[in-house]
């Protein structure tokens, strides 16, 4: 069985920096254990990180988001340090989900996905909902207590929505 843990946006900006919340905050240290244990089990470990340019607030996402974060080459971009190392690949995104992430998931042919990161209801649900549609027949796991979401109630509302999609949530 081919497995593959996706760690969605783990960056600075999402924790400590311009979006960050406590929430947030407070999952890094068991993204952390997980991708220790599954690299043990033998799972691939993949990064997404939300990239944005210098010309963010000019864009569609900017205009209805204007809080700038993740712009590329700054420290708000940065995976946070102590996952930073974990991962060989990374997939940088302009957007919320990552078809190039999708793309590589369906090449590689992974049995089952597993997904945590920031945010539940944006970039880690969009992520999972790609992936369920490039692999309708892999097993595409949101592990619930290592995903944040924008507010406690946006993160509770989008895992409903995908375990009704029948991505599991556990």
């Amino acid at each position: 069985m081919k497995k593959l843990l996706v760690v969605v946006d783990m960056q600075n900006d999402f924790l400590t920096g311009a979006l960050g919340t406590d929430e947030a905050q407070k999952i890094v240290s068991g993204v952390k254990q997980k991708i220790e244990n599954c690299k043990n089990e033998g799972y691939q470990v993949v990064f997404t990180r939300d990239t944005h340019e210098e010309n963010y607030m000019d864009t569609q996402e900017g205009k209805l988001l204007p809080v700038p974060h993740c712009i590329k080459g700054t420290y708000g971009w940065e995976i946070d340090a102590s996952l930073k190392e974990m991962g060989a690949k990374i997939f940088d995104k302009p957007t919320f989900g990552s078809t190039a992430l999708s793309e590589f998931a369906k090449r590689e042919n992974f049995d089952k996905i597993e997904l945590c990161g920031v945010c539940t209801d944006i970039c880690v649900i969009t992520n999972a909902f790609l992936l369920k549609t490039y692999l309708p027949e892999a097993e595409i796991v949101v592990c619930s207590a290592l995903c944040a979401g924008t507010t406690p109630e946006n993160h509770e509302n989008a895992l409903r929505q995908m375990k009704i999609c029948q991505i599991l949530v556990k």
